[in-house]
């Protein structure tokens, strides 16, 4: 496979998720990154990107003139990650994909239901690959979990419950701190904050694994801190279409939470719970059996979870690879796609922007919901009901 080139907008100096794009695009060996309009001010972003790197004519100011100059490089990148503040998603994400190169855009993919819906029909129209950073479903033991449920050793499934809690925007006198007050900013964030944050990272977890997808929903939200103008709390019941429920907590005040990423599955045969803060172990409880550890690159695991191991049996592995497990799945598409071949079809696991509509007309429920004391209303959105 010929190495791919890569670009990336935002995730400059001192973001969160940045440097594990960076990381994880490197793990493999499958992508050079190529270019880049890393920061929200141009002379720092360059600055930084030829740190990392980047010749000087493709360490772009913004993300207008790096589209500008890509379009016309004879060496142009084959995918952008979009790392940027959620209200810029959309008008990159268009941009990008109308001229013919992948996107892999950070969640939440827009703010609308209305753009998600036209991120979806362009990346089908353009025929360009446009995959959303759920990047919890590239750990091994989730995709493990997906196999077995699939396969069927859990039955029908019942009851999923789920939970992405953490304490670290509690403090009132991080009011004014950047990193965090963006997230509870309309302007910026749009309609949601942590249910949009994080809630919908566990939400799309639950359809990864189960299979099935969010047909409707009740939900309560809270501001915690008075102050802020969206919620730092959510809990969110859903019914899945294919007749699971699904419980969901979400928080970014339960004080003493680190990461707090869990996720139980209870079927008609047994159950499975894993939690992302101790990803290489998984638990089974066969109906009337006892509960059996499931450890990450043991012996037996399905094709699926195998493809994601990169690192031998007790040895920590973690969010940076499991990132990189949907860049290899973006990889070998977008290597297929140039090839003229069928790429392989444990490659297509990784969010779409179908995923990601799913997800923005979950929050649009979710926050029209609340604002109706819990009203159960349709999770699905317009184009897929």
């Amino acid at each position: 496979m010929a190495i791919l080139k890569w670009g990336m907008i935002g995730g400059g100096e001192g973001s969160q998720i940045g440097p594990a794009h960076r990381m994880a695009t490197s793990v493999d060996g499958l992508f050079q990154f190529a270019a880049g309009a890393l920061d929200v001010d141009p002379a720092r972003g360059r600055e930084f990107g030829q740190r990392f790197g980047l010749s000087k004519d493709r360490a772009y100011g913004d993300w207008k003139e790096m589209l500008a100059g890509e379009k016309i490089h004879p060496d142009r990148i084959d995918l952008v990650t979009v790392a940027t503040p959620n209200s810029t998603h959309y008008e990159i994400t268009k941009a990008f994909l109308e001229a013919g190169i992948a996107v892999l855009c950070e969640k939440p993919m827009t703010v609308t239901v209305d753009e998600a819906e036209d991120i979806a029909a362009t990346a089908k129209r353009t025929k360009t690959i446009c995959a959303v950073n759920y990047g919890y479903s590239g750990y091994p033991l989730v995709r493990e979990m997906r196999a077995m449920i699939k396969r069927g050793d859990l039955g029908k499934i019942r009851l999923i419950r789920t939970e992405f809690a953490h304490g670290f925007h509690a403090d009132a006198a991080d009011a004014n701190n950047p990193r965090v007050r963006w997230r509870y900013d309309p302007a910026q964030a749009g309609i949601s904050a942590q249910f949009a944050d994080c809630g919908i990272h566990a939400l799309h977890l639950a359809s990864f694994v189960s299979g099935q997808d969010a047909k409707e929903l009740s939900a309560s939200f809270a501001s915690l801190l008075t102050e802020r103008t969206l919620e730092d709390d959510a809990w969110v019941s859903i019914r899945m279409d294919g007749g699971a429920l699904v419980r969901l907590w979400t928080s970014s005040v339960a004080v003493g939470r680190m990461h707090g990423f869990n996720i139980e599955v209870f079927g008609e045969k047994g159950g499975l719970r894993w939690a992302q803060e101790s990803p290489n172990q998984m638990f089974f409880t066969p109906l009337n059996g006892r509960t059996q550890i499931v450890e990450r690159g043991g012996a037996g695991q399905s094709p699926e979870a195998a493809r994601a191991t990169r690192i031998t049996i007790g040895h920590p592995e973690g969010f940076t690879t499991a990132i990189s497990n949907i860049y290899a799945d973006l990889a070998e598409v977008i290597s297929a796609k140039k090839a003229g071949r069928q790429p392989d079809p444990l490659a297509l696991s990784y969010p779409t922007a179908v995923d990601g509509l799913r997800s923005i007309a979950a929050i649009g429920a979710a926050v029209q919901s609340n604002n109706d004391g819990g009203r159960w209303l349709d999770a699905r959105p317009p184009s897929l009901r």
